[in-house]
């Protein structure tokens, strides 16, 4: 018999006031659960109780699961087992994507339990989305080299890529770098490569521009400790 647990994958808000970006059965579901594996506990507990105030935050579990502390598989496995069901939070976005809970989603497949993905707002389909770019053939790369000299390489070698491949590069930077990371691309890009820079996506400051290197050359930006997303595609 599988276990009757099943995973929630729960999309949380990438801006602080953009609840209207979720839709109503977000809501329905975390209220029933009472175990979430969470990459920030403070940020989930903010995010639970701004989703419904009846929740009762202290009587949750709320188990890490991040680039430090890794998800206690056995954990997942006799919960799951238990027949209770889980809640996966990530620190942003949809959960399981670009985050650790990938590792509860799999080993929920290994004890043969159910995932349910949830809709909700997820920053690197949004930006691809609002880009202009292949949205047919694409791929996500994560975060680049901090080094210059591998992040140049890097950099290079998408655009070949994409230039083969007619490949939309799509990856991400710590907020504090992002402008560096903006300047290194100029450098190193060709000047009819096109660049989009999506930021504070469904904030009310929120920013994406699509144009050429040659075109982002003429104008000065201030992205710096803002969320962003970096997309680009050799033409």
């Amino acid at each position: 018999m599988p276990p009757t647990g099943k995973v929630y994958l729960i999309p949380t808000v990438l801006a602080a006031d953009a609840l209207f970006s979720l839709p109503p059965y977000v809501t329905d579901v975390a209220r029933n659960l009472k175990i979430f594996f969470v990459e920030n506990e403070r940020t989930a507990r903010r995010f639970l109780k701004a989703l419904d105030r009846s929740i009762d935050i202290d009587g949750l579990q709320l188990l890490p699961m991040n680039e430090h502390t890794p998800p206690d598989l056995a954990k997942v496995r006799q919960f799951l087992q238990q027949g209770q069901s889980i809640g996966v939070i990530s620190e942003a976005g949809c959960p399981a994507v670009a985050d650790p809970g990938h590792l509860v989603v799999k080993e929920a497949h290994r004890t043969g339990a159910t995932v349910v993905p949830m809709v909700g707002p997820n920053s690197m389909l949004l930006a691809l989305m609002a880009s202009g770019m292949n949205g047919q053939n694409f791929t996500f790369a994560g975060y680049l080299p901090v080094k210059p000299p591998e992040r140049s390489k890097a950099i290079r070698d998408m655009e070949a890529a994409s230039a083969r491949k007619g490949q939309t590069q799509i990856f991400i930077e710590a907020p504090y770098r992002n402008n560096q990371l903006l300047q290194d691309m100029l450098a190193n890009c060709k000047p009819g490569t096109l660049i989009c820079v999506a930021v504070d996506l469904t904030a009310p400051t929120e920013f994406i521009r699509t144009q050429t290197v040659e075109e982002w050359k003429k104008q000065a930006h201030d992205f710096h400790k803002r969320p962003a997303i970096f997309l680009l595609l050799a033409e």
